[in-house]
């Protein structure tokens, strides 16, 4: 029984083949395509449980995908990572802020890619477990219930699970510094193969969603983040 759908948009036939291979291998079902177009149409149809997507296609371009498919309410929640070339970090700032879960650089490990797939999807599926408290700071409310972030009683827009995670985990210990691999691995788990430049990604989106707000989580010098106190 397979474990999953997941659909690849990819226009390098070389890539697109050895995942195709090597996803059905690890037991996932695999559906593709070498456009922009046909895959946002394929994804909209099917509705897999993750996408891989390229940023760079011919016709329709990556962040475009990931813009429509997070403003439908049909597809918003399907989990998407990115694949990315050396070079394209204000690409990822961007898709990151559309919603996309992750990224990967070409070239990748597929031992790595596997593993991010997993921890992707099993966020989805576990969701936060670990702490449920709401916390009030800041005139921000962050509800782990809920997924919700208000500001001064208004919604922000909508966070990634990982923006979410490492907002609830900074706030509720405002004024403690915690360097980037606490960070990881409080917010991915020991298993998740990320870079500390993943969570300098992360907080720089985060940072632009709160707006305002964004103030409020502080680079600590040669260390790493924290929330302000009150």
């Amino acid at each position: 029984m397979a474990k999953g759908t997941i659909m690849v948009v990819e226009d390098e036939v070389d890539i697109l083949e050895l995942l195709r291979f090597n996803l059905a291998k690890e037991g996932y079902h695999v559906e593709y395509s070498a456009n922009g177009k046909d895959g946002l149409k394929k994804i909209m149809t099917l509705q897999p449980n993750l996408v891989i997507l390229d940023l760079m296609l011919p016709d329709l371009d990556g962040l475009e995908i990931c813009r429509e498919m997070k403003a439908s309410p049909n597809t918003k929640h399907i989990p998407i990572i990115m694949l990315t070339a050396k070079g394209e970090e204000a690409e990822i700032v961007t898709g990151l802020e559309l919603g996309a879960d992750d990224y990967i650089t070409k070239p990748f490990s597929l031992r790595e890619l596997i593993a991010r797939i997993k921890a992707v999807l099993r966020r989805k599926t576990e969701g936060i477990k670990d702490d449920k408290s709401i916390i009030n700071i800041h005139g921000m409310t962050i509800h782990p219930g809920r997924h919700e972030v208000l500001i001064e009683g208004e919604p922000v827009e909508e966070l990634t699970f990982t923006e979410f995670k490492l907002l609830h985990y900074l706030a509720r210990r405002p004024g403690w510094a915690f360097t980037r691999n606490q960070i990881i691995d409080a917010v991915q788990g020991d298993d998740y193969p990320v870079t500390e430049r993943s969570v300098d990604v992360q907080v720089v989106g985060l940072r632009k969603k709160l707006g305002d707000h964004g103030k409020y989580i502080e680079t600590v010098r040669g260390i790493g983040y924290r929330f302000r106190e009150k």
